[in-house]
C-alpha cells in the first residue's frame, strides 16, 4: 500500500479529533449528574428537584468547567459542542407549523369584504383536503373558477393602498400573481424569524428550527423541553398586540334589554313560557324592574339575582367587574354568540355603532369561587382597527407591578409614543379605559389617572404568573407572525421514555458490538482482531464526527450505528475471503494480501456505493428521527470504507512484514464452504416457484387484509399510556371509541402500556384540539389509572405512570409523507439502476437486480400485512418503515451487486457465462461472504430487537426479514433473471450438461 505514512498521520488525527469532540460529551454528562445529585440531595419533590437542577447548571454557565491545557472551556461552551440527542433519547417536543397562508392573502388584501375573494379562500381551504399542491395553487385555482370579469388588480383586492408600490390596476392575473406568491414567501420567512428569535430566547438546549423546503411548513425541535404546553403556546401565539378605547357603559344606552328582546322572540321565548318559568322558581326577582342602569352602574351585585327566562342578562354573574358586567367562564361561547348576531348587534345606538365585544382573561373570585371572564365594549371603526397597534412596540420586559405581581413593561418608538401619549390624555379626559388586547383577549384596561403618558412607556398587567410575564415579553420583542401557525404534525416524547430509550439503546449496542467481535476472532482468528481494531476505530470515528458536525442522535439513528457495525464487517469479509482465496492458489502472504486487497476493492466500493445511494434518497426525504437514521448510516459508510480498507490494511501489512503468517481462519472454520459446488442455475425454477407462492400469498393478504397504517399516513393522533397495572386493550378500546366515536388501541411492550390512536378531529390542528382530546383521553381512562391521579401528572408521566408519548399528523402532512414515501422508494430504485447498468454495462444485471428488489419489498410487505393483528409490538406502516424498506433495498443490492461483481469477474476471466457454468462458480466462492456477512447483520439486528426500545421493534422486525430475503433473493431472483434475459448464455461444459 502506498503512503502508509500519509494513512497513519491521516488516522491518528482524525482519530484525536473525534475524541477531542466527544470529550465534550463526557464532560457535560459528568456535570449534570452532578446537578442531578445535588438537588436529590436538597428536596424530595420532582418539580423541585427540577428546578434545582436547572438553578445550579445555570449558575456554571459563564464558569470554567473544562481545561484541556491549551484551552478552558464555560459550561455553555462545553454543551454547545456536546453530541445532541434527539427527542426519543431526551424527551422533548419535535413540530411542524404551517404558516397558514390564506391569513397572509387576507392581510395583503386588507381584509376585504370582497365576496368572490372571500369565496376562493374557502374552496381553497376544501381544495387543500385531497390535493397534493400548496394552499397558493389551490386559491388561484378556486379563484380562476369563479372570477368572472373580475381581476386580482382590483381596489377591492390586492391594487390596494398597502400594495400600490407593488399592484396596480393595470396588471394582468398572472402579473398580480408573480407579486403575490414574492409577497407570500416575504411573510413566510418573516415568520420564521419570528419563530427563531421567540425559540432562542426561550432557554431550550440545542434547539433546531428550519423551513422545510419552499413551503409554508417549518420544522422546531425542542429537545429536554419539559413544559411542553408552555412551548406550544410560544410557538403557535400570533402575538397581536392592540390598543382599544373602552366604550362608555353609559352610552351603549338600552342596548341591552333591546338586545335581550330581540334575542328572546330569537329563541321562542314567549310571555306564556316566561310565566311557566316564573311559576317554577318562586324564588325569581321581578326581573322587568332590573334595567340595564342596574346591570352596569354601581349598584350591589346582590341585586342581581340568577333567572332563567332572558337569554342575555341571564348570563351575567353576580361578582365585581373591570369591564361592562362578568359572566361564567363556562357560557363564554353563549355570550360571545349573542353579541355577534347581525340582529342584536343592529340595536347598537349611532354612534356606537362599531363598537367590537371582547373578553378578558379567567380570574377566580374568592368570595363566589366562580370562574368568570370580564366582557368588554371596545371603541371600533368602519375597518374594524385599533388605533394603536403593536408594531410600535421596540423593546418588551418581564417587570413587576406596583402590587409586586408578574407584570410586562414596554417600550414605543417615536411614532407610538406620540399615539400613546394621545390617547392617554383623552382617556384621562373623559374618565374611560383603556383596552390592552392581544390576540383578542383583553389583558388589561386600566384608566389613564395620571393624565397623558409621555415617552412611550407603558405596562401590561394581569394574572400573570412569572414565566407567563416572561413568555409574553419574549414574544412581544420578537415580533408578531404574520399570520397564524397551526400545528399540523407533532412529537412529543416524555423525559422517563427517552431515559429508557437511552438505556435500552446502550444495552442492545454493547451487545451487539460484543456478538460482532467474538465473532470475527472466532471465524477469522487473529485477522479477526485486526478487523476487530478496525471496527472500534470505525465506531469512534462515527461518534466524533456527528458531534463534530452538531448532528442530532435519535435512537433511529444508533439503529442506523448498530446497523452500520453489522454492515461494515462486510468490508473485512471481502478481503479476508479474497485472501484466503489467493493464499489457496499457492501464492506467499504478502502477495495474497496485496491481490486480495486489490481484488475486493471493486465489490467493497459498488456494493457501498449503492447502500450509500439509498441512504441518501433516505437523507432528502426523510424528516426528524428518520434523517437521523440516514445521517448515520451515511456516516458509517464513509467511516467504514476508510477503515477496512486502509486501517485494516495497515495492521495485516504490519503484521505480515514482520515475518508472521496469518491464516485468516480458525480450526473451526478452515476449509470451510471450500468445496462447495451447488448448481444453482440448474434449480432457479424451483427458486422461481418459490417466491412466486410467496408473492400471491403477500399480494392476497395486501388486498384482503391490508396493512397498518399508521397516522404518518392516514392522519390522527396517537398516544402511549403507561399504567401502573396490566389493562385489557380490548377494555379500554370499548370505553374509548365511546369518547371518541372510534378509537385503536394497542399493546406495546410489556401488558401496562398501550398506543391508543383516534382520528377525533382530525382536520383540526389549533392548540385548544390538542389540549381538548388530551383531556378527553385522561378522562376516559380514569377508571384504569391510579385514584389519585391529576390530569397534570397524567400529561408529564409523574412516576412514570400516564401519557409518555403523543404524536399527530394532519391528514395534509399525511399525503404529503405517502406521497414523498412513493417517490423515494421509486426513486432509490431508478438511481440504483442506472447505477448498476452504468457499471455492469449490461441491462441484464440492473433488470435482475430490480426485480429482486421488488420481491423482496413485496415479501416484507406481505409479511407485515399477515402478523400486524398477531405480533405483540407495532408493525404500523409509518415513516420508520419506509426507512426499513429503502434499507432493505440497500441491504439487498449490497449483496446482489457483490455476486454480480464476481460474476462478471469470472466469465471475463473464462470468455463467457458458458451455460450457467461459471455463474454457479462465481456465486458458490462468494458463498461463504454471503452468508457470513448475512449472520452477522442479522446477529446485530436480533439484538437490537430483543433488548432494544419497543418503539424500534416493527422498523427492526422489517430490516430482519429484509436481511434474511434479501441473501435469498441476490442469489436465488436477481442472478437467475439476469441469466435468463441473455441473448448469449453459452454451452455448458460437457461434464455438466
Amino acid at each position: 500500500m502506498q503512503n502508509k505514512g500519509l494513512v497513519k498521520l491521516f488516522a491518528l488525527l482524525f482519530g484525536l479529533v473525534s475524541i477531542y469532540q466527544l470529550s465534550f460529551t463526557f464532560k457535560t454528562n459528568q456535570i449534570e449528574k452532578e446537578a442531578k445529585i445535588y438537588a436529590e440531595s436538597k428536596f424530595q419533590d420532582s418539580e423541585a428537584i427540577s428546578e434545582a437542577e436547572v438553578r445550579y447548571l445555570d449558575s456554571l454557565s459563564n464558569q470554567e468547567v473544562f481545561d484541556i491545557g491549551v484551552a478552558n472551556f464555560t459550561f455553555k461552551e462545553v454543551k454547545e459542542k456536546s453530541m445532541n440527542l434527539g427527542l426519543d433519547l431526551k424527551g422533548g417536543l419535535n413540530v411542524i407549523l404551517e404558516i397558514s397562508v390564506k391569513d397572509i392573502l387576507s392581510g395583503l388584501a386588507n381584509k376585504t369584504k370582497d365576496p368572490a375573494f372571500n369565496k376562493a379562500l374557502a374552496d381553497a381551504e376544501e381544495l387543500q383536503k385531497d390535493a397534493q399542491e400548496s394552499y397558493l395553487e389551490s386559491f388561484y385555482q378556486a379563484w380562476d373558477a369563479i372570477k368572472g370579469d373580475q381581476k386580482l388588480a382590483s381596489p377591492d383586492i390586492f391594487a390596494n393602498r398597502s400594495l400600490d408600490d407593488v399592484i396596480n390596476i393595470n396588471m394582468s392575473d398572472d402579473e398580480v400573481k408573480a407579486k403575490i406568491e414574492e409577497k407570500v414567501d416575504e411573510s413566510i420567512v418573516s415568520a420564521f424569524e419570528v419563530l427563531r428569535k421567540r425559540i432562542d430566547q426561550f432557554g431550550v438546549t440545542s434547539p433546531n428550527i428550519q423551513r422545510l423546503g419552499n413551503t409554508g411548513r417549518v420544522l422546531v425541535e425542542l429537545p429536554g423541553v419539559k413544559d411542553v404546553k408552555r412551548a406550544t403556546e410560544l410557538i403557535t401565539t400570533t402575538a397581536q398586540l392592540q390598543f382599544w378605547d373602552v366604550e362608555n357603559p353609559q352610552n351603549l344606552g338600552s342596548f341591552f334589554s333591546e338586545a335581550n328582546t330581540v334575542l328572546k322572540a330569537k329563541l321562542g321565548i314567549n310571555e306564556e313560557k316566561e310565566e311557566a318559568i316564573k311559576a317554577q322558581d318562586s324564588t325569581v326577582a321581578d326581573l322587568e324592574d332590573t334595567t340595564v342602569d342596574d346591570l352596569l352602574g354601581e349598584t350591589s351585585t346582590d341585586s342581581i339575582l340568577p333567572t332563567l327566562v332572558n337569554p342575555l342578562t341571564d348570563l351575567i354573574a353576580p361578582v365585581r367587574s373591570n369591564g361592562l358586567f362578568a359572566i361564567k367562564l363556562e357560557d363564554k361561547d353563549k355570550m360571545e354568540s349573542y353579541l355577534s348576531m347581525p340582529e342584536v348587534l343592529a340595536n347598537l345606538p349611532a354612534d356606537a355603532r362599531y363598537t367590537k365585544f371582547a373578553f378578558g382573561l379567567p380570574t377566580l373570585d374568592p368570595e363566589s369561587e366562580l370562574e368568570t371572564v370580564d366582557v368588554y365594549a371596545l371603541k371600533g371603526n368602519r375597518d374594524s382597527e385599533p388605533e394603536l397597534g403593536g408594531a410600535v412596540i421596540t423593546d418588551a420586559r418581564q417587570s413587576y407591578s406596583v402590587t409586586n405581581q408578574p407584570s410586562v413593561t414596554m417600550q414605543m418608538n417615536t411614532k407610538g409614543a406620540k399615539a400613546w401619549e394621545e390617547i392617554t390624555g383623552r382617556a384621562f379626559t373623559n374618565k374611560s379605559q383603556i383596552a390592552i388586547v392581544l390576540d383578542d383577549i383583553v389583558y388589561s384596561a386600566p384608566t389613564a389617572s395620571s393624565g397623558a403618558i409621555s415617552g412611550g412607556n407603558t405596562e401590561i398587567s394581569g394574572s400573570f404568573s412569572v414565566n407567563e410575564a416572561v413568555d409574553l415579553a419574549n414574544v412581544l420583542r420578537a415580533g408578531k407572525l404574520p399570520a397564524s401557525a397551526d400545528i399540523v404534525q407533532a412529537d412529543q416524547v416524555g423525559p422517563s421514555l427517552g431515559k429508557e430509550a437511552i438505556e435500552s439503546g446502550t444495552k442492545s449496542f454493547l451487545i451487539a458490538l460484543s456478538l460482532v467481535l467474538l465473532w470475527m476472532i472466532m471465524y477469522y482468528g487473529k485477522a479477526g482482531i485486526f478487523a476487530d481494531i478496525a471496527l472500534m476505530l470505525n465506531i469512534l470515528l462515527i461518534f466524533g464526527v456527528l458531534s463534530g458536525l452538531g448532528a442530532v442522535l435519535t435512537l433511529p439513528g444508533l439503529a442506523g450505528i448498530v446497523l452500520t457495525i453489522g454492515m461494515s464487517v462486510d468490508a473485512n469479509v471481502l478481503i479476508f475471503e479474497r485472501i484466503r482465496e489467493e493464499i489457496g492458489k499457492g501464492k506467499g502472504m504478502k502477495e495474497a494480501v496485496k491481490d486480495g486487497f486489490a481484488n475486493a476493492l471493486s465489490s467493497i466500493l459498488d456494493a457501498n456505493i449503492t447502500t450509500g445511494l439509498t441512504a441518501l434518497i433516505l437523507f432528502v426525504f426523510g424528516t426528524g428521527p428518520i434523517k437521523g437514521f440516514a445521517t448515520t448510516l451515511l456516516i458509517g459508510i464513509v467511516t467504514s470504507l476508510f477503515t477496512a480498507i486502509f486501517i485494516t490494511r495497515l495492521l495485516v501489512d504490519w503484521y505480515v512484514n514482520k515475518g508472521k503468517n496469518l491464516d485468516f481462519s480458525t480450526s473451526i472454520t478452515k476449509g470451510l464452504f471450500k468445496n462447495i459446488n451447488i448448481k444453482f442455475i440448474a434449480k432457479r425454477k424451483v427458486a422461481y416457484v418459490v417466491s412466486s407462492i410467496l408473492i400471491l400469498v403477500s399480494l392476497i393478504s395486501l388486498f384482503t387484509n391490508k396493512l397498518d397504517q399508521g397516522i404518518d399516513f392516514v392522519g390522527g393522533r396517537t398516544y402511549q399510556v403507561r399504567f401502573d397495572k396490566a389493562v385489557s386493550s380490548e377494555d379500554v378500546s370499548k370505553d374509548l371509541s365511546v369518547v371518541f366515536g372510534s378509537a385503536e388501541v394497542k399493546t406495546i411492550g410489556s401488558a401496562n402500556q398501550l398506543k391508543i390512536s383516534t382520528k377525533y378531529k382530525v382536520n383540526e390542528n389549533s392548540a385548544e384540539a390538542d389540549e381538548e382530546i388530551q383531556t378527553m383521553l385522561f378522562n376516559g381512562l380514569k377508571s384504569y389509572l391510579p385514584a389519585d391521579i391529576s390530569y397534570t401528572e397524567f400529561s408529564e408521566a409523574t412516576n412514570g405512570v400516564g401519557k409518555v408519548l403523543s404524536s399527530k399528523v394532519s391528514p395534509t402532512i399525511a399525503d404529503d409523507i405517502k406521497k414523498e414515501s412513493f417517490w423515494a422508494v421509486l426513486g432509490s430504485l431508478v438511481v440504483v439502476f442506472l447505477y448498476i447498468l452504468f457499471r455492469f454495462k449490461r441491462w441484464q444485471f440492473s433488470t435482475g437486480a430490480v426485480i429482486a428488489v421488488f420481491h423482496d419489498v413485496i415479501i416484507v410487505l406481505g409479511i407485515f400485512s399477515l402478523l400486524y393483528k398477531f405480533m405483540p409490538f407495532s408493525m404500523e406502516i409509518d415513516q420508520a418503515f419506509i426507512a426499513a424498506i429503502l434499507t432493505v433495498i440497500g441491504y439487498s443490492l449490497n449483496d446482489t451487486v457483490v455476486v454480480f461483481d464476481r460474476i462478471r469477474e469470472v466469465i471475463a476471466e473464462r470468455a463467457g457465462f458458458k451455460g450457467g457454468s461459471n455463474i454457479n462458480s462465481a456465486i458458490n466462492s462468494t458463498l461463504s461472504r454471503t452468508l457470513n456477512t448475512s449472520l452477522t447483520t442479522l446477529v446485530v439486528l436480533l439484538a437490537m430487537f430483543t433488548f432494544g426500545a419497543d418503539s424500534l421493534r416493527g422498523l427492526l422486525f422489517a430490516l430482519i426479514v429484509g436481511v434474511v430475503v434479501g441473501t435469498y433473493s441476490s442469489v436465488f431472483i436477481a442472478t437467475p433473471i439476469m441469466y435468463d434475459t441473455l441473448n448469449d448464455k453459452g454451452e455448458a461444459p460437457k461434464e455438466e450438461e
